[in-house]
């Protein structure tokens, strides 16, 4: 089963952010992960959530998202994100 990745990010420091995305894609697809959204345009239709940047990845499972979520390669580049951003992460499973 699917599991999508969702993050909500606030970019604090965009050109250390864009580091971070140029390093973090190969290890996406390499854990057999693909972008679905990248940024874009996106309106709130209910509720008071306010977000900034959307980033949705769909993974071929939620063992294959958390590997990635838990690997030594990404664990540095969390410490980048981190350092030049601050965001909301949610798996969930899908179809």
């Amino acid at each position: 089963m699917s599991a999508f990745a969702i993050f909500d990010v606030e970019i604090r420091n965009p050109q250390r952010y864009q580091e971070y995305m140029l390093q973090v894609k190969p290890l996406i697809e390499a854990a057999g992960g693909r972008y679905l959204v990248r940024g874009g345009a996106h309106k709130v239709i209910e509720g008071d959530w306010s977000p900034r940047r959307l980033v949705l990845v769909e993974f071929p499972s939620m063992a294959a998202m958390e590997s990635f979520y838990d690997s030594s390669s990404y664990r540095g580049l969390k410490a980048l994100r981190e350092e030049c951003s601050s965001g909301r992460l949610v798996a969930v499973e899908g179809v």
